[in-house]
């Protein structure tokens, strides 16, 4: 097994539940548990590429890998989730799902579609949690990982159901850190900015800001899945939050010497900016 982490896998191991991990960071972050000797069980919604990650994934480190196709905005995904790791020992839970694709005002969305980011972004990890945690509890060791974003920590424009459900994320997980961190489970809210995720590059070839979402160059002033991923194995004991991105961490330390009514002002008339910093790696 290359690369093992006798220490990672002891404390970490020796499953890791991934869900969202077809692409962008929830990919990295398998990939990246998986060369410290952790198995992992890939899940989202497309079996054939969960099935080409895994894959790679086993050949790269050595360990074992399962996929399951679960749509994590169904009624059933909990359940789904619960009977496709039966009888393995979870010692990480990374949720990364839950992205907002449209972009777009609340009232310009359909009411399903925002209860969808809630089910999806709220419901269903505060499901696994009590369902993963008590386990690790009992054994005083374990990893939560909960991928949120800075939609989260002030409103702004575009992002209004999909920023509420990451505000929730936030509290749930410093709170559910002050319960368990003691008992040596280690729960991380994994704030993260605008992150070169296809996601992310679909939403600026939407946007008319680039011309080609599959473009091999890095799309520029954002932060790739592998740096988040490995921000996030760095600082899984530095929980409660972590915010990803010197660029992040700057705005946000900036943020805190204004009020939040102005925050929310000075975000709508900013939000564009990280898709026009694209727009300007794109032409130069």
């Amino acid at each position: 097994m290359r690369g093992q982490d006798a220490s990672f896998l002891e404390r970490y191991g020796p499953w890791a539940l991934v869900l969202g991990a077809s692409n962008g960071v929830g990919a990295a972050y398998a990939a990246e548990v998986a060369r410290r000797g952790v198995n992992v069980v890939l899940v989202s919604r497309r079996q054939a590429v969960l099935d080409e990650i895994a894959r790679s994934i086993s050949e790269e480190t050595g360990v074992e890998s399962r996929s399951v196709a679960i749509d994590l905005a169904g009624t059933d995904a909990f359940d789904n989730v619960v009977r496709a790791t039966k009888g393995l020992e979870i010692g990480t839970l990374m949720y990364c799902a839950g992205a907002d694709p449209n972009f777009r005002h609340f009232l310009d969305s359909s009411i399903e579609f925002s209860l969808g980011l809630i089910h999806r972004n709220c419901v269903v990890p505060t499901q696994l949690c009590h369902n993963f945690a008590p386990a690790m509890v009992e054994r005083g060791r374990g990893a939560i990982v909960l991928v949120g974003s800075a939609a989260g920590l002030h409103g702004g424009p575009n992002m209004t159901a999909y920023g509420g459900t990451k505000a929730f994320d936030i509290v749930f997980g410093e709170a559910l850190w002050s319960e368990v961190h003691d008992k040596g489970v280690d729960v991380l809210n994994l704030v993260i900015g605008a992150t070169d995720t296809p996601a992310f590059r679909q939403l600026l070839f939407d946007q008319g800001i680039t011309s080609d979402p599959s473009q091999p160059a890095p799309v520029a002033g954002v932060t790739s899945p592998e740096e988040t991923a490995a921000e996030a194995i760095a600082n899984l004991a530095n929980g409660p939050t972590w915010v990803v991105g010197e660029r992040v961490r700057e705005r946000l330390t900036a943020f805190q010497q204004m009020s939040r009514n102005d925050v929310v002002r000075l975000l709508i008339d900013n939000v564009g900016g990280t898709m026009q910093r694209a727009r300007s790696g794109e032409s130069s």
